[in-house]
């Protein structure tokens, strides 16, 4: 199978390879969702020692740094309380966490939670993380630039290999919002 982006040379169904996945994405990609068929969902096999976006589109083609997107566990405070959520913005781009992430989770301070947090709450390697599987009941906010791509890459729960999928399957995710300007700089 040859991937509808990038250069990779070990491209198939994720569905094939859930083995390859932590538990929560393996569930989510054989379930699918939102009318999304699991066949839809493509893993593409690469070294974990480039998984980070500057190694990764060094290694794989600028390109990608413009068709793939970053998934980072933010922590939203109010008083007590506090709302984990999964934020997706292009790689190419910062999350406004201090503005829209704040803003929509109605939080007082929003920060990035700490890796021990985002690993332990989402049972995924951290360089790894993706939207796919998270918790039940997060809310997943997703930049709408995400969602106006075709097809996006994005992390696969290990940072061995990485998913691709349509912008509008990322947005059919469960508790998935797409907010504009999410995110900044790009």
């Amino acid at each position: 199978m040859r991937a509808p982006i990038g250069s990779f040379e070990d491209a198939c169904p994720a569905a094939e390879r859930l083995g390859l996945l932590t538990a929560p994405v393996a569930r989510a990609v054989e379930g699918g969702w939102g009318g999304v068929p699991a066949e839809q969902i493509i893993h593409v096999d690469t070294d974990p020692e480039i998984a980070d976006t500057a190694a990764f589109v060094a290694h794989h083609g600028a390109d990608l740094l413009r068709r793939s997107a970053n998934c980072v566990v933010v922590a939203g405070k109010r008083g007590g309380e506090v709302t984990l959520a999964a934020c997706l913005v292009l790689s190419h781009s910062r999350v406004d966490v201090n503005g829209a992430v704040r803003k929509h989770l109605g939080a007082r301070k929003a920060s990035f939670a700490p890796m021990e947090t985002a690993v332990g709450e989402t049972g995924m390697e951290y360089g790894g993380i993706t939207p796919v599987g998270l918790p039940d009941g997060w809310p997943l906010l997703i930049d709408a630039a995400v969602v106006d791509e075709e097809w996006v890459l994005v992390g696969s729960g290990t940072r061995r290999g990485k998913l691709i999928i349509t912008g509008k399957a990322l947005a059919a995710l469960p508790g998935a919002v797409v907010v504009e300007s999410l995110g900044t700089g790009g």
